[in-house]
Order: C-alpha cells, then sequence, then structure tokens
C-alpha cells in the first residue's frame, strides 16, 4: 500500500521508439523498489519474477528482484491502478512512490488521462513522458499519434543515443518544434537521461526561456501564443477554455500556461492534455513570467481559437504549419 503522493508517469511514444528499453533501464536500477510497473495486453517487458498473487479479478503482478512491481492492465485502467496501489507492500519494501504506466505505440494519452480522473482519492501527481527517437527525428510528426504523444508530453526524452550521437545536437531545438512547453531530456548518458525522465514531479525544473525562429515540424500543427490584455476574471477564463476545448475537440492536443486572476494572489497555472484539464493551481515560484498560455492543435485555422467567447481576453501569436515567411519571433518564458 502506498503512502503519501504518488508520482503517475505515462509513458508514451511512437512505434518502435524505444519505450520498453527505457522501461527496462529504470526497472534495472537499485532505487526501483518504490515503483510499479503497468503495461497495456500487447506490451512485452519481458520480466522475470514470481507472482504476488492471480486469482479472480485481482490484478496478475510479478514481484521483481529488486523490489519493483509490475502488473498487466486489462480492460479496466482504473480498477488496475486502485488494486496496485491499495496492495500490501511486502515486508522490507519502502511505500509505494511512483508508478509508470507504458502505452502502445498507437495509444494517445488523453483518453487514459481521463481514465485516471476517478482515483482522486489517491493524490497521484500525473504526467506524460515521451520518447523521441533520434533515428528518426520528425520522420514520424506526420503520424496523428506520435504528433498527439508529444504535443501532451510534459517530458520529452531523446531516446537511442547510441545509434545516432549525431543527432543529439540538434535534438533540443527539434524537440521544442514538436513542444516547447515539454521539458526536453536530451542525454549521452543513458542513465542520466532515465533517471531525469523520472524524477520526481515535485521537484520542476526551473523557468526558462524558449529561443524564438522555430519552423513548424508537422504540416498539420499550429502553435499559438495567447497573451492576457489584462488580469481576467477566474469565469471568464474557465469559460474561454472550456469553449476551446469544446469548439477543437480532439484536434485540441495541449494547453499550458499562466494566467493572473483577481481572485487568487499568485497566478494560476492552467494546463491540458487534449480536452482533459488539470486543476488549475497557483503557482509557487517567485518571479513568474509575465501571464500566457500556450495553445497546440491539429488542423485548425485562426479564427477558430480567436473567435472563441468571450472574446476581447487575450492577443494571439501563430507558429502554423502553412506559413512560409519569416518567423514571427515569438518569445515566452515556459513554465513546466
Amino acid at each position: 500500500m502506498s503512502a503519501g503522493v504518488i508520482d503517475f508517469f505515462v509513458l508514451t511514444g511512437f512505434l518502435g521508439s524505444g519505450k520498453t528499453t527505457l522501461l527496462r533501464d529504470v526497472l534495472s536500477a537499485e532505487t526501483a523498489s518504490d515503483t510499479a510497473i503497468i503495461v497495456n495486453e500487447a506490451g512485452e517487458v519481458g520480466l522475470d519474477g514470481v507472482l504476488l498473487r492471480e486469482s479472480g479479478d485481482d490484478v496478475p503482478m510479478a514481484m521483481l528482484s529488486n523490489g519493483c512491481v509490475c502488473c498487466q492492465v486489462g480492460s479496466d485502467l482504473a480498477f488496475t491502478i486502485d488494486r496496485l496501489i491499495m496492495a500490501p507492500r511486502p515486508d522490507g519494501l519502502p511505500p509505494l512512490r511512483r508508478i509508470i504506466l507504458e502505452t502502445s505505440g498507437l495509444s494517445m494519452p488523453g483518453p487514459v488521462l481521463r481514465q485516471l480522473a476517478t482515483l482522486a482519492e489517491h493524490r497521484m501527481r500525473v504526467a506524460v513522458v515521451a520518447t523521441y527517437d533520434l533515428t528518426r527525428g520528425l520522420a514520424v510528426a506526420t503520424f496523428e499519434e506520435a504528433a498527439a504523444q508529444w504535443a501532451a508530453a510534459h517530458r520529452i526524452v531523446a531516446t537511442k543515443a547510441d545509434l545516432a550521437a549525431s543527432a543529439l545536437i540538434d535534438a533540443p531545438v527539434a524537440i521544442a518544434q514538436l513542444n516547447p512547453v515539454a521539458e526536453a531530456i536530451v542525454d549521452a548518458d543513458r542513465a542520466v537521461a532515465v533517471s531525469a525522465a523520472f524524477a520526481p514531479l515535485s521537484s520542476a525544473p526551473p523557468l526558462r526561456g524558449i529561443a524564438p525562429a522555430l519552423a513548424a515540424a508537422h504540416p498539420r500543427l499550429a502553435l499559438c501564443l495567447v497573451r492576457p490584455l489584462t488580469d481576467i476574471a477566474y469565469a471568464d477564463l474557465a469559460g474561454w477554455l472550456d469553449n476551446v476545448a469544446g469548439r477543437l475537440g480532439e484536434r485540441l492536443l495541449r494547453i499550458k500556461g499562466l494566467v493572473k486572476v483577481p481572485e487568487a494572489p499568485r497566478p494560476l497555472l492552467v494546463e491540458s492534455v487534449g480536452t482533459v484539464f488539470s486543476p488549475p493551481r497557483q503557482l509557487t515560484a517567485d518571479n513568474p513570467p509575465a501571464p500566457f498560455i500556450v495553445v497546440i492543435a491539429r488542423d485548425i485555422v485562426r479564427a477558430e481559437l480567436e473567435q472563441v467567447e468571450p472574446n476581447g481576453l487575450f492577443s494571439f501569436s501563430w507558429r502554423e504549419p502553412e506559413s512560409r515567411d519569416a518567423p514571427r519571433g515569438i518569445r515566452a518564458e515556459w513554465v513546466t
């Protein structure tokens, strides 16, 4: 059974991008005894262990030699997670503090996160970790599944550095083209990259800037930097976000930003993966950047976003795939 807040990682990435290898590296660490792994029915992790329990409707679990628990998800992800968290921990092992769910290469993170909404009682911190295959780079960006996985990510980790060491140099810029609000984890040292990819979510990286003049990396992907014109009443902000989700639907891939509302002393961090929104929370860091919202969406035109009600609240700066003009020089500080 767990004690305290659990970090829940949704490990996603396109087919053959190195998810399972990354997972194996996590399991090989001596510190994995506080970790549980969930794989989908089609997943293959190649684990050796003894069954903890497998009877009736219970979730099949395996105990690895280093104390890490592995189980296999059936049709009900929320049920699997609940049983995993509530299972007694063997004597001598620390409380469960981290769960990693490996999704299939064609899964989109949004539906997975929607299933986690029923598990609020477990007080999990949730993040999406996506893989970026250095051997293929942006070549798979034309697949909708890959674009959705990258856009949803809180962290994007470069994989297969041993096969494409030269690609490491350009990887941070390429990742920023895909999702400028994600933390890019690019390191030739595999152990360092793995540790950073699944580091505790309570230790967020500092505020940072992003370079302007990024080219679009996806022929159907648009990024918009939305700036509030003034402080926005919380009801207006909530209404605008809800209307954006309603208008764009599945084409909405990511929202993340910082907005000042009169009802709170500190700016609110707002975030969604697809149309699944996290509860807004006040930013605790000192010296926050100027308010902004980043919207990443697929197959949209400007008017669809700029005409969302209530209007007149924001200014809009676009990076559109169809534009071949000189870059507009979008610059902002990103909060992760």
